[in-house]
């Protein structure tokens, strides 16, 4: 990818509901900071000013987040009720992630599942970070689950790294970043989790590659390039690979569609409204439901 601008915005996915972005590294998804120019708020502004809702905080419902470092896939909703579908998927666990990363060191076994679990470092210092359970100032640890699975081994500037495929099954904050960190394989370019040690890449090696949204009334599939090959980045020098990235993405595919086809609600003979058609009457169940989507939606502006 070209150096972040406001021009630059890569558009993976548009319709009048949502617009899935290929997030640049090194960009914060919004800002409160006066200084904070450019951000991926101030880019979905510039390229669709016609689509900002001034009902929000930032002018964009963004239906989940990436870390400023993190690139790839990020999915936004254009209105309330789109925002809403989506939370729906988030909160069933009927979205699917994945992310390529780049992490130190020959990881040995195939395929591992990462159980740590994560909470707040209230260490002086490292209160910006996240940790483990059983580590010194660890607070609130809850339950977390990664999948990884290798792709590739080689060098990256003369150093040995693994091409991974990680998969969330969990949405903690810095999640795949601590547990890769866990597990004795940082990611490269973490400065963060390698306490300031590894500085010296351009990036941070995590990618946002693969999300599926099945919302009712659409179905939101994308993928985002992968930047981690040899003719975007000289330094990665691939030497044994292991698995095919397509054939694991489409695993996945196949694991999604058949627990929506096993789990997923029939809708009534009537059919369902569309996203724009607000219900004629709400059950005390629906504005409880109504509730708690907007106070979702309120915390994710805020961030």
């Amino acid at each position: 990818m070209e150096p972040v601008s406001l021009d630059n915005l890569s558009i993976l996915y548009q319709s009048p509901n949502f617009i899935v972005v290929n997030k640049h590294w090194d960009v914060r998804i919004d800002s409160k900071m006066w200084y904070e120019k450019l951000t991926l708020q101030s880019q979905l502004k510039y390229h669709f000013p016609e689509l900002a809702d001034p009902d929000t905080y930032y002018g964009f419902r963004f239906c989940h987040q990436l870390d400023f470092s993190t690139s790839g896939a990020l999915c936004v909703a254009l209105n309330k009720a789109a925002a809403g579908s989506a939370y729906k998927c988030f909160k069933e666990r009927r979205v699917t992630k994945a992310y390529l990363a780049l992490v130190r060191g020959h990881v040995q076994e195939g395929k591992m599942t990462i159980r740590y679990a994560v909470g707040k470092n209230m260490t002086e210092g490292l209160t910006h970070m996240m940790c483990i359970e059983g580590t010194e100032g660890c607070e609130n640890p809850k339950p977390c689950q990664s999948e990884l699975t290798v792709l590739e081994r080689g060098l990256y500037s003369g150093d040995p790294v693994t091409k991974v495929l990680l998969q969330p099954l969990t949405g903690r904050t810095h999640q795949l970043r601590v547990h890769c960190s866990a597990i004795g394989h940082p990611i490269v370019g973490d400065f963060t989790y390698s306490f300031k040690k590894d500085g010296g890449p351009y990036r941070m090696m995590l990618h946002a590659y693969y999300l599926r949204i099945p919302t009712t009334k659409e179905l939101i599939e994308v993928s985002a390039p992968d930047p981690f090959v040899p003719t975007l980045d000289i330094n990665w020098s691939p030497q044994e690979a292991v698995r095919q990235l397509d054939e694991l993405i489409q695993e996945l595919k196949d694991e999604s569609v058949q627990a929506e086809e096993e789990g997923w609600p029939a809708e009534d003979g009537a059919g369902s409204p569309d996203l724009e058609t607000p219900p004629r009457a709400k059950s005390p169940e629906a504005k409880e439901s109504q509730g708690k989507c907007e106070e979702w939606l309120a915390e994710w502006s805020l961030e």
